[in-house]
């Protein structure tokens, strides 16, 4: 009996769409947590948009405010990592991720009751980086762990490619809905939906069981722990390597960030709406680093993924830096700009994504269990020590050599970064997941 051709696309969308027997997503466990995590971003798109959107529409700030905001979120981890990780490798971690995004939902939520109060300011603003910075310090790092307790080592760059695909699936949808919904009711308003979401996550969370293996030392001295944790990160050759890398990105990235909106706003001249559309973009490109990163990382390996990342965000970043001065015209140079804007978006979510799957599960491989919560808070805090003065350079370039400057050098940053990372032979040759008994793990640096 022949098939029509609508028969055999159905047909062939369902077998895309069927699990495998081994997919991660038949685990009951790991499916709450992954439905957790798509909530919970979604919310997160609105936050992205809105808190930034709040503080350029509705308070005026400055490109060195702009600096500020940001940077105040990425402090409390060059405060707070370190002790920290300490203290979450001696106590439950699902309890502390509930209470992270409990408490986010509260600061989040803050915006527009103090705006309904009519006391808004930046400083309020400020005060909520700061606040949801602080929180991620631990709840962020524990959630890192969490995953460890419910997947096998084995398959951690899966698990982290379809945590990506979540928050992926979530940008896609997110930034539309965010932009129209804060053109109906406002920036601060819109907050109230990350608010609930962050709670329906919480609650899908408590649902939780995971297993816990804890050695805590017979009698708990908090400065030899801590000393511990940083002595193993540092006498371990990739994990150096990698904080190097990631934290020079991280640097790029955040010079970028600081004036995207700015960007969109003032030289582009986008609305709410077109800047929510343009942030699709950012959606289209993460879940297509999720759908396909772990496939790429199989096939290229870890560590040569990982540049390959650095170097795709350097080239996102570059394009709205030159590209609408290479066109003659107004109209012809903002339609390039803006086209410019959302590629730069697509490319850095699948930069991010190669970046991130890859760096998150080679540190958590190469980890003992009852080191994870001192080594996931020391590499956050070395990759963010120069996230925070990224920040504060890409607002100061903006504002005094024009908005364009900050992207442009992200981007040669980036890309710079890409060669010298390839260079290094113990990230070039990481070809496969390590072990905690590797060598490459082993052997001290000088």
């Amino acid at each position: 009996m022949k098939t029509t051709p609508f028969q055999r696309l159905v047909a062939a969308l369902r077998d895309y769409l069927t699990l495998a027997p081994t997919d991660l997503l038949r685990d009951a466990v790991y499916r709450r947590l992954f439905a957790s995590i798509l909530i919970s971003s979604i919310g997160g798109q609105v936050t992205m948009l809105a808190l930034p959107l709040t503080a350029a529409l509705l308070l005026h700030a400055t490109p060195t405010q702009m600096g500020w905001l940001t940077a105040l979120e990425i402090l409390p981890f060059v405060l707070f990592s370190l002790p920290s990780g300490v203290w979450l490798d001696r106590v439950r971690k699902l309890p502390v991720y509930i209470a992270g995004e409990l408490t986010i939902g509260v600061a989040v939520a803050s915006v527009p009751l103090v705006w309904w109060l009519g006391s808004l300011s930046m400083g309020w603003l400020y005060f909520v980086g700061f606040l949801i910075g602080t929180v991620n310090t631990t709840a962020g790092s524990a959630a890192q762990i969490v995953l460890t307790q419910v997947v096998p080592r084995t398959r951690l760059v899966e698990a982290h490619a379809k945590n990506a695909l979540a928050n992926s699936s979530a940008e896609v949808a997110g930034p539309g809905l965010a932009g129209a919904l804060i053109k109906l009711v406002g920036a601060p308003v819109a907050l109230l939906v990350d608010a609930v979401m962050l709670i329906t996550s919480a609650v899908i969370l408590r649902g939780i069981r995971v297993v816990e293996v804890r050695e805590p030392h017979p009698e708990p001295n908090f400065w030899r722990d801590l000393k511990e944790g940083v002595r193993f990160v540092r006498r371990h050759r990739l994990l150096v390597a990698l904080a190097t890398a990631v934290g020079c990105w991280q640097m790029c990235h955040n010079a970028a960030l600081v004036v995207q909106i700015l960007y969109a706003t003032r030289e582009l001249g986008l609305g709410e709406n077109a800047i929510g559309l343009c942030y699709v973009g950012l959606g289209l490109g993460t879940i297509s680093a999720s759908i396909f990163g772990h496939r790429i990382s199989q096939r290229l390996g870890s560590g040569p993924t990982l540049v390959l990342g650095f170097a795709i965000c350097g080239v996102g970043w570059l394009l709205p830096a030159v590209l609408p001065s290479l066109v003659a015209g107004w109209v012809q140079a903002r339609a390039w700009g803006i086209a410019a804007f959302a590629l730069m978006l697509m490319l850095f979510g699948v930069g991010a994504v190669l970046v991130f799957i890859n760096f998150l599960s080679l540190r958590q491989a190469v980890t003992p269990e009852p080191l994870l919560g001192r080594m996931t808070s020391t590499m956050r805090w070395l990759i963010l020590i120069p996230a925070g003065p990224g920040a504060l350079l890409g607002g100061w370039l903006g504002e005094h050599a024009g908005l364009r400057s900050s992207l442009l050098f992200s981007g040669l940053g980036a890309l710079l970064l890409a060669a010298m990372a390839w260079r290094s032979e113990v990230i070039r040759t990481v070809r496969r997941l390590p072990d905690p008994h590797d060598a490459v793990g082993a052997t001290p640096t000088s």
